[in-house]
């Protein structure tokens, strides 16, 4: 039996390098409500260093001096992984970044003309001035850069690609494309992507949000038109309704698409447990791939079916993103799961025994929702009397 069920019309893409530039550090922090220790943020980014995430966003040091010895304690760290700072088109902001010990600084710029008439009151001449200027000044600190434009997606195309090839022009190593509302539909991006594609040679990140619940969507959309890297957040923490979720994006290239990114699958529940506590938001249990119920089953005719075959029910087995298979007792429960559950307690019983039980399991289950072992086996007591039933 092979170890994935998917569906055969998902088409396998041919694509060359995709990488994530995980953000969870610096975008998953500013949700309202979540700071990160420095200890945190150092066990975080371990944590993403030892999935083999190959480059993390360790923070924005213009924010605060703790902030900057966040970023530096995390560059000091020797990790596999680059590590990424955010920077205005400031002077000051790169200096931060670059003291910080950063392999990279993350340049970014508003383009769209809500923004700069309301947030950044500046004119769009201004703005090719300040990236070709902070471009040349992060080739003068001797540090790589790359540039994104703030609300790509509510900017005019012209205006756009004059960034853009401002910012090839200086030597930016990435163009970054941002859904800074989450407002692009996955055929805006393609898009984007596509045409920003046929008039540059310099890679392309997204950088995405879930307003509309689209963030995933949008990055499948970029990455099949040609972007090379894709911003993510563990559990798809971030500001309003948060960022593409990193657990689900590797897992659905790898698993529904075809391609491996390089990060350990195998760990994504364990890097989603710690980053949940953490930031003291926890993790739903209907999460993909990661929550409990993901790979849970009451259901009698599916329990039934996942017992003779777990494909029947799960396309994937649960280990391969770390989480585990949960056969649970409930008011869905069938006759078939209580027999497998008396024959696990070294139990006989009558099929009207078996009857009877199952009847006492859906009506507890009526009422408390789920149906524990030490629930079930009160009731196989209660109805088979004898202890003497129960191997010792």
């Amino acid at each position: 039996m092979d170890r994935i069920a998917l569906s055969p019309f998902n088409p396998q893409l041919e694509l060359g390098e995709v990488q994530v530039y995980d953000s969870t550090l610096r975008d998953g922090e500013q949700m309202p409500g979540i700071a990160f220790s420095l200890e945190q943020k150092v066990a975080i980014a371990r944590k993403l260093d030892e999935v083999r995430v190959p480059q993390i966003e360790a923070g924005f040091p213009a924010v605060s001096e703790g902030e900057k010895r966040s970023i530096r304690a995390i560059s000091k760290l020797n990790l596999d992984a680059e590590i990424l700072a955010l920077s205005r088109v400031v002077k000051g902001d790169i200096d931060a970044a670059v003291d910080a010990g950063v392999d990279m600084v993350l340049l970014f710029v508003a383009t769209s003309d809500i923004h700069l008439r309301y947030k950044f009151n500046k004119p769009r001449e201004y703005v090719l001035e300040k990236v070709v200027e902070s471009l040349d000044y992060c080739r003068s600190r001797g540090v790589r850069a790359a540039l994104s434009c703030e609300d790509s997606t509510r900017t005019e195309l012209d205006f756009l690609f004059r960034v853009y090839q401002a910012a090839e022009g200086a030597g930016a190593e990435r163009l970054g494309i941002t859904d800074t509302v989450g407002c692009a539909s996955p055929e805006a991006i393609e898009m984007m992507v596509r045409e920003t594609r046929k008039r540059f040679r310099t890679p392309l990140s997204v950088h995405l949000h879930n307003d509309y619940g689209l963030a995933l969507a949008n990055a499948i959309a970029g990455v099949k038109a040609g972007a090379v890297a894709v911003a993510t957040t563990v559990n798809g923490i971030g500001e309003r309704a948060g960022n593409v979720p990193l657990e689900e994006f590797v897992a659905t290239m790898k698993f529904v698409y075809g391609k491996e990114l390089g990060v350990d699958a195998s760990r994504l529940k364990e890097l989603c447990e710690l980053v949940a506590s953490y930031s003291k938001v926890p993790l739903g249990r209907n999460h993909p791939l990661v929550g409990d119920n993901v790979f849970a089953h009451e259901s009698g005719i599916h329990v039934a079916a996942v017992l003779s075959c777990p494909l029947t029910y799960e396309s994937i087995p649960p280990e391969m993103v770390g989480n585990k298979r949960h056969l649970l007792l409930g008011k869905h429960s069938g006759a078939h799961y209580i027999r497998k559950r008396l024959e696990e307690l070294g139990v006989s019983a009558t099929e009207e025994q078996v009857s009877t039980i199952l009847a006492k399991v859906k009506a507890l289950g009526e009422v408390k929702g789920r149906v524990s072992d030490t629930d079930f086996e009160d009731l196989v007591k209660e109805v088979l009397h004898p202890e003497e039933h129960f191997k010792a």
